[in-house]
């Protein structure tokens, strides 16, 4: 399992620019005019985790296989996109089908590249974005409400509770508040979660900055974090042609070129481990001489969930799982070792596993 996150802002703010250099094609067209990007492209990228080469390394695995994440460059919204100006309502329905949104903000100055608006204002930039985003959501929260007024007459308990939640969801909008903000209850999750209104996504705050700009930030960028922490959002900041020109280097000329321009790391990690961090996401593994293999999961997953991951028969015929811990592993010199010293545990059922555990399933399926 990874995760989807759609890449949205207004245009000509470095969307498609930064779509390009994280996934390493030329498949998004990045040009200075409104709406370049037609279809929303798709990019399937590997998690940078060095625990995981560490692991190979170690037990001589033959294969390296990292966790993935999905990036989605959703063409540019405009003021009224939710009654369809621009491309509007065809990129709204693309972001539902995201996990998380990376709300890219123009935070760098640049006579030579259009702003849709005519200035640079990231904050008011995204108030734009999020504002469509709630109007579309409340049409559809009304829509809702008036298609299951039969079932609710006809007392079906799950349309009671779907119209109470989609009462709760009104209420937040008409008082200019995004979905997200709605506090539900863990036996209403699942419902929730099915309404996949827009404003109900996590978001991160991605501050597109110039090369000058990538290691410190600037007062834009400034301004976005103030924004980001009073609405317990994410933020990132990335220069997209920084990222463009990292991603025409090999390993070597990455980490002297991130040396230069005073970067300890790659935006792609910065942007990865903020979406983990904004989805609760976790990861585990599993080793051995064939493959060394990451897989995420969210905080929390039972060790039956988690290897329901790899294949449902895991799941169904869950015994136990064997552990050991990642520092484990790797300061005692292997699973052997490890296990010789007393450091592989065996869990059950209920054992919630934690970030870095190697695991290894035992089932009767």
């Amino acid at each position: 399992m990874g995760f989807r996150m759609g890449i949205v802002g207004l245009p000509n703010v470095g969307k498609s620019t930064l779509f390009n250099a994280l996934t390493k094609t030329a498949a998004a067209q990045a040009a200075n005019f409104p709406f370049c990007t037609i279809e929303p492209n798709v990019g399937d990228v590997a998690v940078p985790d060095a625990r995981l080469h560490r692991l190979a390394e170690m037990a001589k695995s033959k294969q390296t296989i990292p966790a993935r994440m999905t990036f989605v460059d959703i063409a540019g919204l405009v003021k009224g996109a939710s009654k369809g100006e621009g491309l509007g309502n065809q990129f709204l329905a693309n972001i539902r089908e995201t996990d998380a949104i990376a709300h890219v903000l123009r935070c760098f100055e640049d006579g030579d590249v259009t702003h849709v608006e005519g200035r640079v204002d990231p904050v008011a930039d995204a108030e734009t974005i999020e504002t469509e985003l709630m109007i579309a959501d409340l049409e559809s929260v009304e829509r809702r409400l008036q298609n299951i007024v039969r079932k609710v007459r006809g007392g079906d308990k799950e349309a009671v509770a779907q119209q109470r939640l989609l009462e709760a969801a009104r209420t937040a909008l008409e008082d200019g508040r995004p979905a997200r903000t709605v506090e539900v209850g863990d036996e209403d999750a699942k419902l929730w979660r099915g309404l996949q209104l827009l404003t109900q996504k996590p978001i991160l705050y991605v501050c597109n900055v110039g090369e000058d700009d990538a290691a410190t930030g600037n007062a834009h960028s400034e301004a976005v974090a103030r924004m980001a922490a009073e609405q317990g959002a994410g933020t990132v900041v990335i220069s997209a042609a920084i990222e463009e020109q990292i991603a025409q280097l090999d390993d070597a000329e990455q980490a002297e070129f991130l040396a230069e321009m005073g970067l300890e790391e790659a935006g792609l990690d910065r942007l990865i481990r903020a979406g983990y961090e904004l989805l609760h996401l976790e990861t585990y593994f599993t080793v051995g001489p064939k493959e060394a293999r990451a897989w995420t999961i969210p905080a929390g997953t039972t060790a039956p969930q988690a290897a329901g991951v790899i294949h449902g028969d895991f799941e169904r015929g869950f015994i136990r799982a064997e552990t050991i811990a990642y520092d484990d592993f790797v300061s005692l010199g292997g699973e052997k070792e490890a296990k010789e010293a007393g450091r592989m545990r065996a869990e059950g059922k209920t054992y919630r596993v934690r970030d870095g555990d190697v695991l290894h399933f035992l089932h009767n399926v």
